[in-house]
């Protein structure tokens, strides 16, 4: 069982590796808007598992995960080669392609934010305009009498 810190390690080299040669290396038109995000390795340096996020060809346009799956998966031989002669390790790992959804996430989470302020921002308008329920000081002051 490799330690933990080398298992980091190969897998930052094993993204770097992957995302240069998706780049310059495979001529593949499906990989074209494909980015990699993350790679993880498992304790025994055997499989690794690379994160991709995919974009659209304009801001508006809608990703194509299918043809980019499809080309990942007929790239795999090729990248994992490239990572053999990348990596030097005594076993080439696996490679495993799965789509990151930390950016769909973070959207999410950004959208949910904003629908917030609007709502903190309505909730300040109505409260700038607000009078007391009741007696502006509901405290009463006690008297000599008492």
């Amino acid at each position: 069982m490799a330690d933990q810190a080398r298992a980091r390690r190969l897998a930052k080299r094993i993204s770097a590796i992957v995302a240069t040669a998706i780049e310059y290396e495979v001529k593949d038109p499906r990989l074209r808007f494909v980015t990699i995000t993350d790679a993880k390795v498992t304790g025994d340096l055997r499989d690794a598992t690379v994160y991709y996020t995919v974009m659209g060809e304009t801001i508006d346009a809608e990703p194509d995960y299918a043809a980019a799956k499809a080309g990942l998966d007929k790239a795999k031989g090729v990248l994992r080669s490239k990572v053999g002669e990348g990596t030097g390790v005594k076993f080439t790992p696996t490679l495993a392609f799965i789509l990151d959804t930390v950016p769909d996430a973070a959207k999410q989470m950004e959208d949910l934010l904003a629908k917030a302020r609007a709502s903190d921002d309505e909730v300040a308008k109505v409260a700038a305009n607000a009078t007391h329920a009741g007696d502006a000081d509901p405290y009463k002051a006690e008297t000599d009498e008492d």
